[in-house]
This record gives C-alpha cells, sequence and structure tokens, in this order.
C-alpha cells in the first residue's frame, strides 16, 4: 500500500466541512469500529443521553471509496439504533484519506473523553502494521514521540489474539487486557479462562496475574487457574519475612527489608513499564518529577553500592 504524505492530524488542523447533514442510521460504513473497543455500560449512559436529551453533537464521518465512513461517534450511532424514533443522525464530514483518517480517530477521541490507552495502540498497530507507515511517521501523524508510538504498539502486542479479539467484543475490559500483558501470551488464555469462569474483578484479576508471575512450579500455576479466589487467600498482600535460622538477627533483619523492598520494586517497575502515563493526568506531572528524579538517583546509588557488596560477599 502507498503512504500518504507526512503531516500533523491534531484536531484544530483537521479539514472539517462545517455543514451537517442527516444521515440514515442503516447506510454508515463502520469499518473503523474494530479501532474502538466496546463498553456496554457507556452504550447504555448514551441511550439514555439520546433518548433524555437527543442528539447533542454530530458525528463525524468521511468518504473512502464511494462509502460514507464513521469516524467518531460508534457509541451515538449503536445507541440510536436501539432506540425508536431514531432513524437518522446529524453528520458533520472530514476530508481525509483512510491512513488520516485512523489519525483523525485517534486525536477525537483525545478530545471527548479520557483515551483509552488499548485503543490508541489499536490505531498505531493499524497504521503501523496494516498501513506498513514507520513509527516515525506515525509519531508525526499523531503529533507524538517516536517512544511514545513504541510503547503503544507494544501495549497490544504483548495481548495473544483470544485477549484481542475478547477485548474488541467487550467481553474483556481495557483493565483486565492491562492485566494480562504482564503475563507471557501463551499463558494469558488460561487466564482469562479462569477470569470468566470464577467471574473474576479487575482487582482480582491483578493479583492473579502476580501470583502466577511469582510460581515457580507447574503445581503452583495450576492451583493458582483451578482455584483463585483460594490461592488469593492464602497468599499475602505484604511481603512477610520468615525467620531463618541459618542467619543472624541482623542478617534476618537485612533479609526483611529485602523482600520489602524487592517487592514494591517490582510493583513499580511493572507500573512504569505496562502503565505508566496512561493513567494520569496533567496536573500529576508537576507534583511526581521530584519524586521519580530521586528515584532514578537513588536505585542508581543503590545499584552501585549493591555491586561493590556482591563483590565483597565473593571474597573468602
Amino acid at each position: 500500500m502507498s503512504k500518504s504524505p507526512q503531516r500533523s492530524l491534531e484536531c484544530e488542523s483537521i479539514p472539517v466541512c462545517q455543514q451537517d447533514r442527516l444521515l440514515a442510521l442503516q447506510g454508515i460504513d463502520e469499518r473503523l469500529q474494530r479501532y474502538r473497543l466496546v463498553q456496554p455500560k457507556l452504550e447504555r449512559q448514551m441511550a439514555q443521553s439520546l433518548q433524555d436529551y437527543g442528539q447533542v453533537s454530530p458525528i463525524m464521518v468521511c468518504e473512502l471509496e464511494g462509502q460514507t465512513v464513521l469516524v467518531d461517534g460508534f457509541k451515538r450511532l449503536r445507541a440510536a439504533r436501539t432506540l425508536k424514533g431514531f432513524t437518522h443522525l446529524s453528520a458533520r464530514s472530514l476530508e481525509v484519506d483512510e491512513q488520516s483518517a485512523k489519525a483523525a480517530l485517534f486525536n477525537l477521541n483525545r478530545v471527548v473523553g479520557r483515551p483509552v490507552e488499548l485503543e490508541e495502540a489499536w490505531i498505531i498497530f493499524a497504521l503501523v502494521r496494516e498501513d506498513g507507515l514507520q513509527q516515525a511517521e506515525v509519531a508525526t501523524m499523531l503529533g507524538r514521540h517516536k517512544s511514545w508510538v513504541s510503547r503503544r504498539l507494544a501495549l497490544i502486542e504483548r495481548l495473544c489474539d483470544e485477549a484481542r479479539e475478547s477485548l474488541r467484543l467487550g467481553l474483556l475490559t481495557p483493565t483486565q487486557a492491562r492485566h494480562l500483558t504482564r503475563l507471557p501470551r501463551g499463558n494469558q488464555k488460561a487466564a482469562m479462562a479462569t477470569a470468566t469462569a470464577d467471574s473474576l474483578t479487575s482487582r482480582e484479576l491483578s493479583d492473579v496475574v502476580d501470583l502466577l508471575t511469582a510460581a515457580s512450579t507447574t503445581e503452583q500455576t495450576d492451583f493458582v487457574l483451578e482455584k483463585p479466589r483460594e490461592a488469593l487467600r492464602q497468599s499475602q498482600t505484604d511481603y512477610v519475612h520468615h525467620w531463618d535460622p541459618r542467619m543472624s538477627v541482623n542478617g534476618n533483619r537485612v533479609a526483611k527489608r529485602l523482600g520489602m523492598l524487592l517487592d514494591c520494586l517490582a510493583k513499580m517497575n511493572s507500573w512504569l513499564r505496562y502503565t505508566g502515563r496512561g493513567e494520569l493526568q496533567a496536573i500529576d506531572r508537576e507534583p511526581l518529577t521530584d519524586g521519580f528524579v530521586k528515584l532514578a538517583e537513588e536505585t542508581t546509588l543503590v545499584h552501585e553500592a549493591t555491586e561493590d557488596f556482591l563483590k565483597e560477599l565473593k571474597l573468602p
């Protein structure tokens, strides 16, 4: 497929036809729906809003291959189809090609509410893997840094095929999918089956993923998958050091601190790698900056001191 010229598609620069028109609900092409997640609760709220107040803002469409393609307003369209009296929706047109439509979908989603990082990842996945664009090109189109694009792409690629499909159909929530990305792709299907069979909440699934990650034997893994809530009850949220008679009092004290530190570091490492800025807002940046600068400095110093200590431990 030929590549479109690089261009930034921040919302204010998207070519828009300002004249609205009425479109029949059945005549709208929904091919871009695969890049949006189905969230039943939000769709029910949208249906109630349409029933109470009518259509407040137009849906956004574009013309592709002679078809009127929906770019923004998927919840409004599906909600309208469930209500009596709705046969048409007011629509506004964008003057974009297919790749630019995907980028517009990304930017419009960021304007109307808090973006879902997995939806962003899906659009980036389409532009890179389906359309053959380079990550740097996609970063330019979306007005983001290349490293951000790389992280979002890795997020969707860490999900197994079954998890992606369940996420797309609304059978798996974005939060649950994010927890699953901490597992190897080959283990995600079993964890999904357990979450469905036992109706695990997102919090419970997160804790189950922690147990599966920490499991060192097949028996432990099978126990967590077969009896997740019993496994969670047996586990302890906080690290508890068991006294080791081989060590001195001071040695056991250090072992306890070490275990607590490793537990906290593992959680922070997981957050930074797999969640990070996706769940923060702009107002959080300044208050958190000093703390993370200190964290980087202290971990560097601890790393150096630990290397020296390990060398001492190896001495006869």
